[in-house]
């Protein structure tokens, strides 16, 4: 196993409000439910606004050096949300296999949601235009997204060169994380070629915040304990932390 930030220069630092208080139980079951509220709805129940920004694109060269994907390589995205890694993957390598799983139908069914004024803003074309290609990108990645839960995955064994968790499996009870680790272990082909995201932390205080900011985690444990988690898992693959 390695600890390394695959999402180093990806994704810009948040400054998230830690206001003791701030967000209640009431936030944390609408979350819960992973609709409008959460995605795109007030900061308070999630994201307050999960749109294409061509982050993940960043990603891409990251996932190459490290397990060294090609056009004939699969890959395998769990929490896939609204497809922008998908997509970008798809893009950036012309034919490698892409698939993605997450527990949000209204996630699926917003795929590539800002993919469009994402163009307007950074590569000047006009309105209209950008409208209709956001909903053919749409029409892409679609066919490759699927509903479940990760600790039920769709696909036989060994379907994938590498398979990524990034953010996802922290929501489930421990008894599911485990499962969801030892599914990634099954239908991937290379056990070390996988990658695991969690929230995290390291000192009180970080796990005080982490209390105070997180919606949805069921499962939280010390970095330490993370690792250990895994290795109990018979997890050999890679992981990096989420800390607030």
């Amino acid at each position: 196993m390695r600890e390394i930030n695959l999402l180093e220069k990806s994704h810009p630092v948040i400054k998230r409000n830690i206001e003791p208080g701030w967000r209640k139980e009431e936030n944390k079951k609408i979350a819960k439910i992973y609709g409008p509220d959460f995605f795109d709805g007030d900061r308070i129940n999630g994201y307050g606004g999960y749109y294409y920004d061509g982050r993940w694109k960043k990603l891409v060269p990251n996932l190459e050096k490290e397990y060294g994907i090609n056009s004939e390589s699969s890959i395998l995205d769990i929490g896939c949300a609204k497809g922008f890694l998908l997509y970008d993957l798809h893009e950036m390598i012309p034919g490698i296999k892409v698939a993605g799983l997450d527990i949000s139908k209204y996630a699926l069914n917003h795929a590539m949601d800002g993919f469009g004024n994402y163009l307007v803003k950074n590569k000047g074309i006009l309105y209209n235009e950008a409208s209709k290609l956001e909903k053919l990108t749409r029409k892409k990645v679609i066919p490759h997204m699927v509903y479940g839960s990760a600790d039920e995955l769709p696909w036989p064994d060994n379907s994938f060169d590498v398979v990524l968790s990034i953010n996802v499996i922290h929501n489930l009870p421990e008894d599911k994380c485990k499962k969801a680790i030892k599914e990634m272990i099954r239908v991937g082909r290379n056990k070390e070629n996988m990658f695991i995201q969690v929230d995290s932390y390291k000192t009180e205080e970080e796990r005080e915040r982490m209390k105070i900011w997180v919606l949805t985690a069921e499962t939280m444990l010390s970095t330490d304990e993370w690792t250990n988690f895994f290795k109990k898992c018979g997890y050999d693959g890679d992981y990096y932390w989420t800390i607030v």
